[in-house]
């Protein structure tokens, strides 16, 4: 063997990449002149496609193997560098490593909130985040449409343009989907595949996928929660007196608690007693009977407090109409015995011949007039 083919041997390069980091999707491999040997051996991983790029056009994609950068077996490179197989000195190209493998935990969510229509609670403004995978599918492709030149490209450089994409598909979705606000919790992995489903064509023409989305969280505006929040309460107490005076207990509550002071505490202890004393004094049958009457005499108590109603016809309420006004109603027939009508304290709506307090209008109505003649 000559000295020749001695330091031949000995200087053929050794072309692989070993990445160390989290978030590079592309590397270029960095030759002083960009001159590779004839013959150098090119190693890619699993995981990984090498591209050859050559005089500003692409050449060849390599995948995961051991390879001879040789004529036979770069047609492509062969072509433009018009070789014969006898040609063995170095030739210029730029070699890019792409990572096929997924970049997962990837962040998106809407920076503004979305409006959607609700078929129960009308318009909403919605917010969600999640995460989503991204990966190469087509390197060459990746490689022209988004990389160009750059030596080293980072998932954290396109990022912010696949968030847009996933809200921007997103919005579209969750506003024709008809899902009511209180029922997408239950849907968040079927609009997610539906999500990624609508997105893969946009994407691949960048050369990706997203092989997984993840909706995490769908949130309403604090206000619209505290109104929820409320109305669940609402739901959960049942009776309205007594959430009323479940509400008076926990106003007195936060009252003794205000560090501002006596005086939250004494309102708290005041409310308290008064409380304590109404409990004390009410039966399971209604009010206890007083006690002793008190050397002095007690004040009358206060003129009773006249109920009033509400009536409701053609899907519209109506009112407030007091008794008196309700018995005129009835003399002249706008008011029936099957009008519905209600009353705080009382449990939904009644017909008004079915309240004790009204039945006795349609009662003291003269009969019918004989007939004529």
């Amino acid at each position: 063997m000559g000295i020749f083919d001695f330091l031949t041997g000995e200087f053929i390069d050794v072309i692989h990449w070993v990445d160390d980091t989290r978030d590079t999707m592309v590397w270029r491999f960095e030759r002083e002149g960009h001159e590779i040997k004839y013959g150098a051996k090119l190693t890619v991983r699993e995981g990984q496609s090498a591209v050859f790029v050559h005089e500003g056009q692409l050449a060849d994609v390599f995948t995961p193997g051991l390879y001879m950068l040789e004529t036979n077996n770069m047609p492509i490179l062969t072509t433009l560098q018009h070789w014969d197989h006898g040609f063995k000195s170095p030739f210029k190209s730029e070699i890019y490593f792409v990572s096929t493998t997924r970049f997962n935990d990837l962040k998106w969510g809407t920076k503004n909130p979305i409006i959607c229509r609700d078929p129960e609670f009308g318009p909403v403004r919605l917010r969600a985040y999640g995460t989503y995978s991204v990966r190469v599918t087509d390197p060459a492709k990746f490689l022209t449409e988004i990389v160009g030149t750059d030596g080293e490209f980072t998932m954290d450089e396109i990022s912010f343009q696949i968030r847009n994409i996933i809200v921007q598909e997103f919005s579209r979705v969750i506003a024709g989907s008809g899902i009511p606000v209180l029922d997408m919790a239950a849907n968040t992995a079927d609009l997610g595949k539906l999500i990624a489903t609508e997105i893969s064509g946009t994407i691949a023409e960048y050369g990706l996928s997203i092989p997984e989305l993840y909706i995490e969280n769908i949130s309403l505006p604090p206000a619209v929660e505290e109104a929820l929040d409320k109305r669940t309460s609402m739901g959960l107490a049942g009776d309205l007196g007594k959430f009323t005076q479940y509400s008076a207990a926990e106003a007195m509550t936060a009252a003794a608690q205000t560090p501002n002071g006596g005086m939250g505490a004494g309102l708290g202890m005041g409310m308290g007693m008064a409380m304590a004393q109404q409990m004390a004094n009410s039966g399971p049958w209604g009010p206890r009977p007083a006690a002793a009457a008190p050397t002095t005499p007690a004040a009358p108590p206060p003129p009773p407090v006249e109920k009033v109603w509400h009536i409701a016809e053609d899907g519209q309420t109506k009112g407030p109409f007091s008794k008196a006004s309700l018995g005129r109603m009835a003399a002249d027939g706008s008011l029936a015995r099957e009008t519905y009508v209600w009353t705080a304290g009382q449990d939904g709506w009644k017909h008004a011949e079915d309240v004790q307090e009204l039945a006795q209008l349609f009662t003291i109505l003269p009969p019918p007039p004989p007939p004529a003649g």
